[in-house]
C-alpha cells in the first residue's frame, strides 16, 4: 500500500512503483490533500474529498475536494494532474460521455457545467435546477444524461447541450433515484413514497411499475442498482433487507436479510464479472456502519468486505471491468482496492450469511420458516436443536418469567421475531445478546405509558435491550489495560467518595471514556455526569461503560462542538423551546439576566441526577431511554415549566442557581406527562428532533470514534498535561534523589550524633567531679559570708537607729515650714483679691468714659453733618447764581444776535419781495409744495430739540444723584478742607466760563459769515429760489428765513455748549472723588490718632 499527498502538487506520478495489494484488506493505494493549518504553525490539516469518478476504460477518474479543485487520476499511465477550480464544491461527477476529454461536474449552486479537460475550459453549462444536483445518469451511447435532485430530473441532450424533457415529482413526494437502464432507451425512477416507475425516454410514457413487498414497515429505498445487462435491480434503503428484481418477469424474486448491525443502506452497487463483465452476480452494499460487504445474489455468501468501523467508508464506486473500487473514506482520503487481490482469499464459500425468503404462498413459507428456525439458532449459538426446542417457542411470543402472577410480569412478554436469522462472519455474540433483539420494544412502551414506569426488578435488563448494547468485551479490556488515566490520578481529592469500591469503579470507568476518546479526560463534569450510572452497575463495569457510550454518542449530541464551552446549540433549543411553550418564564429569565447555563445546563451535565431522588431519576430514565434523544430537552423544558411558579417568585441569581443545584419539590410525573405533551406539541421548526439524529447503538468489535468536539483545544489540553506529567514525573525523580539524598545525610548525622553523645558523657563526668569540688568550696564560701552578714546586720540596725532620729528632727522641721507657706498663701490670697476688686472698680471707670466718649463723638459727628449740609446748600446757590449768572450772559448774548439777524432779515426782505412779486404765479404750485416740506422739517428738527432737551435733563437729573452722593460723603470732612477746595474749585471755573464764553463768540461770527455767503448764493444763482424764499417768508410773517438759517446753527451751537456742560460736569466729578478719597484718608488718619 501506498501513499500519495496533493500538498503542493499539480502534477506527478501517482506511485514510485507498482504497489501490491494488501491480502487482508486489498488497498493499493491512499490519497489525501493536506494544507497549513492556521492554528498551529508548521502543522497540516487535511482537505476532504467529495466526488469521485470512473471513466468508461475504468482506467482514469476524476476526484473533487472540498474546495473546488478538480484532479485527474490515469491508473495506465500511472500520472495525475490537477485540472482546474470550479470555485464552489461539488455535487456530483461524471466521466463516462461520449467524448472522453469531457467530463459533466454537477455544482453546488444548482448549476451543470460540461469542462474540456484537456484545455480546462468550460465547454457549456446547463441552468435549470432550483435545489442541487444530488446524481448523473448517462445514457449507453452516452449523449444523453439524466440529472436529478430532490424534487425535479432533466434530460439533456450532450450533442447540442440542450434541454429535452422534464420530470417532476408530485408535490409532497419527491424524487429519490434517476438513472438510464442499461442498453436500453428507458429511464428508471424511484420516489420518496417507495414506488418504482419505468419510462420511456422519448416521450416519458410510463412502461410499467415494479411491485414492492407488502407490510407495515415500508423499506425507505436510498439506492438502486441494476446489472450491465439489465437483467436485475436491486433495491436498498433504512432497513436490514434487500429487494431483487427480474426486469424481464417484472416481479420480485428475492428479499435477502442483512446482518443484525445493519439498520440501512447507503449505497448498492453491483461488480462487474472479471470474465463477462455484461453479467454481474456480485452487489456491493455499503451500510451505515462504514463497511462495504460484496455478496453473492444468487448464493447469498459473503465474499469479502472493505472498510473498517475506525475508517469508515462515505462513498464508493466500482469501475466498469470491476477491477478497482475507489472509496471516500470518513477522514477525507480516497482508498483505492483491488478486487483481485480481495477474491484471491477466498478459499472456499463461507457459510450463508443472509436467508433468501422466495415469495410464494404465504403459510408455506412462514411453515418452512419456523420449521427451519430450530436448526439456524443452534447454528448460530452452538446449542442442540433439540435444547433450543425445550425453551424457545418458535411459532409465537415467548415470556422470559413464567411463575410470576405480579400485574408487572403479566404485561412484560417478549416477542420473538419471525425474521430469518443472520450470521455474520465476526465472532459470535452471547445468548443474551439475542434474547435483547428479542424483545418487543412496541410491548414495552406500553408497559411504560401504561404503569409510568418500568419493574425495578427488571429495569436493567431492559435498558440493556433498548440500548442494545454489543458487549465488546476485547475492546473494554483493552481500554482498562492502558491503566488510569492522567486526568483521573487524583480524582479522590476533587470527590472524596466514602466507598474505595465506588470510587475506583468511578476512577476506572472515566480514564476508559478517555482512553476511548481524548475529549473526556478534559471534561470537568464528567464524573457528575456519570457517577449515577456507575453507582447503578458497580457489579458490572463493561455494561457500565457501554451505557454510558450510548448515552453520550446519542443523549449527548453535539454537546461538545463549542468545548470548553457549554453547548450553545442545544441550550438555544431549549431557549426556543421554552419561549414557545412559556414565555412568561422566558421573559422572567431575561429581566434578571439569567441565561441557559443557569438554568438548562445545570440539569443537563448532572443528567437530572442532583434534583430527583433515586427513585425519582430511574422512573425519568425508563423515558428518556425509550425515547428519541431529543426528549431529553423536554425533559429540561418540562422541569422548568412545573417549577414556574417558585422560579417566578426568584430575583436573585443566586436563588436561580441554588435551586438548579438541590432537590425541589417537583412531581416526576407531572414532569414526564409535561414533557410528553411539550415534545408533541413543539413546532418543527423549533423541535430538537430534527436537529438531532436517531438513536444508533455503538458497534459491536470495536466502539466508534468520537471525534465531535474542537481537536485542536484537546489536543493543546493534552499536551500541556502530558508536558505537565513530565515535568512531574522529572521533579519525582529529582525528588526522589534528594530523598536519597537526604537520607545518607541523615545517617551521617546519627553517626555524628552519636559520636558527639559520647563525648558529651565524658564531658559531663568531668563536669560532675568539677562541680563536687566545686560545691565544697562553695560551702566554705557560704559559712565566711554567713559570718560577714551577721557582721554587716549588726552594724545596720545601728545605722536604723541613727536614721529614725535624724529623720524625726526633719520632720518636726518640716511641720513647721509647712505652717509658714500657708500663712503666707492666706496673705497672697487677700492680696490678689483687693486687686481684683480695684480692676473691676477702674474697668467700670473705663466702661464709663468710653461710653461717655461715644457719645460725645456721635453728637459731633451729628454737628459735623449739619454743617456739611449747610455748606452743600451754599455751594449748590452758588451754582445756581452761577448758572443764572451764564443764563442771562447767553440771553444777552442772544439778544444781540437776534438784532443782528433781524437787521440781515429786513435786508433780504426788501430783496425778497422783488423777487417773490415776479415768479409768484409761476411757481405757486412748487412753493406750496416747498412749504409743506419745511414744516415738515422744522417739525421734525422742534422734536428733536424737545427729545434731546429732555435726554439732557434726564442725564442731569442723574447727574445731580450723583452730586448728592457725593456730598453725602463729603459730610464728614471737616470745614476747612471743603473752603479750601471750594476756593480750588472757583478758581479752576473761572478760566473754563471765560473759554466758554470765548468759544461761544467765534462760533457766533462764524454763523454771521455763513449766513451772509448763503444769502449772497442764493441771490447771484438762483433768483427763482430767491422769490421763492421770499414768497415763503411772506407765508410766515417775515421772520422764517433768517430763524431757518439761524435755528440750525444755533441748534449746533447749544449742542456744543451741552457737551462743554457735559465735560466740565465730568472734570466736577472727579474733582469731587478726589476730595471724597482725600476726606477718606483724612478721616482714617484722625481715627488713628484718636485710637492712638
Amino acid at each position: 500500500m501506498q501513499h500519495l499527498d496533493l500538498f503542493k502538487k499539480s502534477h506527478g506520478s501517482i506511485w514510485h512503483r507498482k504497489p501490491i495489494a494488501s491480502s487482508e484488506d486489498g488497498l493499493l493505494l491512499t490519497i489525501t490533500r493536506s494544507s497549513l493549518r492556521a492554528f498551529t504553525p508548521g502543522g497540516n490539516r487535511t482537505i476532504r474529498f467529495t466526488q469521485v469518478a470512473f471513466d468508461r476504460s475504468g482506467q482514469q477518474f476524476l476526484a473533487s475536494d472540498q474546495q473546488g479543485n478538480l484532479y485527474q487520476f490515469n491508473l495506465a499511465k500511472n500520472k495525475f494532474k490537477s485540472l482546474l477550480n470550479t470555485g464552489v464544491p461539488c455535487t456530483t461527477l461524471s466521466f463516462n460521455l461520449q467524448r472522453k476529454n469531457e467530463a459533466l461536474v454537477a455544482l453546488s449552486d444548482c448549476l451543470l457545467k460540461c469542462y474540456d479537460i484537456t484545455t480546462k475550459e468550460v465547454v457549456c453549462w446547463m441552468k435549470g435546477h432550483d435545489t442541487a444536483i444530488n446524481s448523473i445518469s448517462i445514457h449507453s451511447s452516452g449523449r444523453y444524461a439524466l440529472t436529478a435532485s430532490n424534487k425535479v430530473a432533466h434530460l439533456w441532450d450532450l450533442e447540442t447541450f440542450t434541454h429535452q424533457r422534464t420530470l417532476n415529482g408530485a408535490q409532497k413526494v419527491g424524487i429519490m433515484k434517476v438513472c438510464f437502464l442499461p442498453s436500453s432507451n428507458n429511464i428508471l425512477t424511484c420516489f420518496k413514497d417507495d414506488t418504482i416507475f419505468v419510462w420511456d425516454m422519448e416521450n416519458l410514457q410510463c412502461q410499467y411499475q415494479l411491485p414492492v413487498p407488502p407490510g407495515k414497515n415500508k423499506p425507505c429505498y436510498r439506492s438502486l442498482a441494476t446489472t450491465s445487462d439489465g437483467q436485475y435491480l436491486i433495491a436498498g434503503g433504512r432497513s436490514r433487507f434487500l429487494h431483487l428484481w427480474t426486469l424481464e418477469n417484472k416481479r420480485l424474486i428475492r428479499i435477502i436479510q442483512l446482518p443484525l448491525c445493519v439498520k440501512n443502506v447507503k449505497l448498492i452497487a453491483f461488480l462487474p464479472d472479471s470474465l463477462d463483465t455484461s453479467s454481474s452476480q456480485t452487489v456491493g452494499v455499503l451500510s451505515q456502519d462504514g463497511i462495504m460487504r460484496f455478496i453473492n445474489i444468487h448464493n447469498c455468501n459473503l465474499l469479502f468486505e472493505i472498510g473498517t468501523q475506525n475508517n469508515p467508508i462515505h462513498q464508493a464506486t466500482i469501475n466498469s471491468n470491476g477491477r478497482y473500487v475507489l472509496a471516500l473514506m470518513g477522514n477525507g482520503n480516497i482508498n483505492l482496492y483491488s478486487i483481485a487481490s480481495l477474491s484471491t482469499e477466498i478459499k472456499k464459500p463461507p457459510e450463508p450469511i443472509t436467508k433468501a425468503v422466495i415469495v410464494k404462498d404465504k403459510d408455506a413459507s412462514s411453515t418452512a420458516t419456523n420449521r427451519d428456525k430450530p436448526a439456524r439458532y443452534a447454528d448460530l449459538h452452538g446449542i442442540a436443536p433439540e435444547d433450543i426446542n425445550k425453551n424457545i417457542n418458535w411459532n409465537g411470543p415467548q415470556a422470559v418469567i413464567s411463575k410470576n402472577t405480579d400485574r408487572w410480569n403479566k404485561d412484560l412478554e417478549l416477542a420473538v421475531t419471525n425474521r430469518p436469522i443472520v450470521k455474520r462472519n465476526y465472532r459470535q455474540t452471547s445468548k443474551s445478546n439475542d434474547l435483547y433483539d428479542r424483545l418487543d420494544i412496541k410491548r414495552l412502551h406500553r408497559i411504560l405509558k401504561g404503569f409510568g414506569e418500568y419493574p425495578s426488578k427488571y429495569r436493567i435488563f431492559i435498558w440493556r435491550s433498548l440500548l442494545k448494547l454489543p458487549e465488546n468485551h476485547e475492546c473494554y479490556s483493552n481500554l482498562i489495560e492502558k491503566g488510569t488515566h492522567s486526568a483521573f490520578i487524583k480524582l479522590d481529592e476533587e470527590y472524596p467518595i466514602k466507598s474505595r469500591k465506588l470510587l475506583n469503579n468511578l476512577q476506572k470507568t472515566l480514564s476508559a471514556l478517555a482512553h476511548w476518546s481524548p475529549i473526556f479526560g478534559e471534561v470537568h463534569y464528567l464524573p457528575l455526569l456519570i457517577f449515577p450510572f456507575v453507582k447503578l452497575f458497580q457489579n458490572n463495569h463493561l455494561i457500565c461503560f457501554e451505557v454510558i457510550a450510548t448515552i453520550i454518542v446519542n443523549w449527548c449530541q453535539k454537546w461538545f462542538e463549542f468545548f470548553p464551552n457549554p453547548p450553545i446549540n442545544i441550550l438555544s433549543s431549549i431557549e426556543n423551546m421554552l419561549g414557545a411553550h412559556d414565555s412568561e418564564l422566558l421573559d422572567h429569565f431575561i429581566r434578571n439576566k439569567i441565561k441557559s447555563q443557569i438554568y438548562a445546563w445545570p440539569l443537563l451535565e448532572t443528567l437530572f441526577s442532583e434534583v430527583l431522588t433515586k427513585e425519582e431519576w430511574l422512573i425519568l430514565w425508563d423515558h428518556i431511554l425509550s425515547n428519541h434523544p431529543s426528549f431529553l430537552l423536554s425533559l429540561v423544558v418540562a422541569y422548568l415549566t412545573c417549577s414556574r411558579r417558585a422560579l417566578l417568585h426568584c430575583n436573585e441569581k443566586e436563588d436561580f442557581k441554588f435551586y438548579f443545584h438541590h432537590r425541589n419539590a417537583v412531581n416526576i410525573k407531572s414532569i414526564i406527562e409535561e414533557a410528553y405533551q411539550i415534545h408533541s406539541t413543539t413546532p418543527k421548526n423549533l423541535h430538537p428532533k430534527y436537529k438531532l439524529q436517531g438513536f444508533e447503538p455503538i458497534t459491536s468489535g470495536q466502539y466508534p470514534i468520537f471525534n465531535k468536539y474542537p481537536k485542536f483545544i484537546i489536543n493543546y489540553q493534552a499536551k500541556e498535561r502530558n508536558r505537565i506529567l513530565c515535568e512531574e514525573m522529572e521533579y519525582l525523580k529529582q525528588r526522589q534523589i534528594a530523598l536519597e539524598l537526604q537520607k545518607e545525610t541523615e545517617q551521617k548525622i546519627l553517626e555524628e550524633n552519636a559520636w558527639r553523645r559520647n563525648q558529651q558523657l565524658l564531658s559531663e563526668a568531668e563536669t560532675q567531679r568539677r562541680m563536687m569540688i566545686k560545691t565544697e568550696e562553695d560551702k566554705l564560701l557560704n559559712q565566711k559570708s554567713r559570718l560577714q552578714a551577721m557582721k554587716r546586720e549588726l552594724v545596720m540596725k545601728e545605722l536604723q537607729l541613727l536614721d529614725a532620729a535624724r529623720r524625726n528632727v526633719l520632720h518636726d522641721d518640716k511641720v513647721q515650714k509647712e505652717n509658714e507657706v500657708k500663712r503666707l498663701d492666706e496673705e497672697l490670697e487677700r492680696i490678689s483679691k483687693r486687686r481684683e476688686e480695684e480692676t473691676r472698680s477702674a474697668l467700670a471707670e473705663m466702661e464709663l468714659k468710653a461710653l461717655e466718649l461715644r457719645v460725645q463723638k456721635e453728637m459731633f459727628t451729628q454737628e459735623l453733618a449739619r454743617e456739611q449740609s449747610k455748606n452743600v446748600l451754599h455751594s449748590k446757590a452758588d451754582l445756581d447764581a452761577r448758572r443764572n449768572q451764564v443764563e442771562i450772559k447767553d440771553y444777552l448774548v442772544e439778544r444781540e444776535r437776534q438784532k443782528i439777524e433781524n437787521d440781515l432779515n429786513e435786508r433780504r426782505k426788501t430783496n425778497l419781495e422783488k423777487l417773490a412779486k415776479a415768479q409768484q404765479k409761476a411757481n405757486s404750485f412748487k412753493n406750496q409744495y416747498e412749504l409743506n416740506y419745511r414744516n415738515r422739517i422744522h417739525d421734525l428738527e422742534q422734536e428733536m430739540q424737545h427729545l434731546t432737551l429732555s435726554h439732557q435733563a434726564k442725564l442731569n437729573k442723574v447727574e445731580d444723584d450723583e452730586v448728592e452722593a457725593i456730598m453725602k460723603m463729603i459730610e464728614k470732612d471737616s470745614k476747612n478742607t471743603t473752603e479750601k477746595y471750594q476756593e480750588e474749585l472757583l478758581k479752576l471755573n473761572k478760566p473754563l466760563e471765560a473759554k466758554i464764553l470765548r468759544k461761544y463768540e467765534e462760533d457766533n461770527d462764524k454763523e454771521r459769515e455763513e449766513v451772509t455767503n448763503v444769502g449772497n448764493v442764493r441771490h447771484s444763482v438762483n433768483p427763482l429760489i430767491a422769490t421763492t424764499d421770499e414768497r415763503f417768508l411772506i407765508s410766515r410773517g417775515g421772520s422764517d428765513l433768517p430763524t431757518e438759517h439761524h435755528v440750525i446753527p444755533d441748534f449746533e451751537q447749544r449742542k456744543k455748549f451741552e457737551r462743554q456742560e457735559v465735560a466740565l460736569l465730568s472734570d466736577v466729578n472727579k474733582l469731587r472723588s478726589k476730595i471724597a478719597a482725600s476726606n477718606r484718608q483724612f478721616s482714617k488718619e484722625s481715627d488713628d490718632s484718636g485710637s492712638r
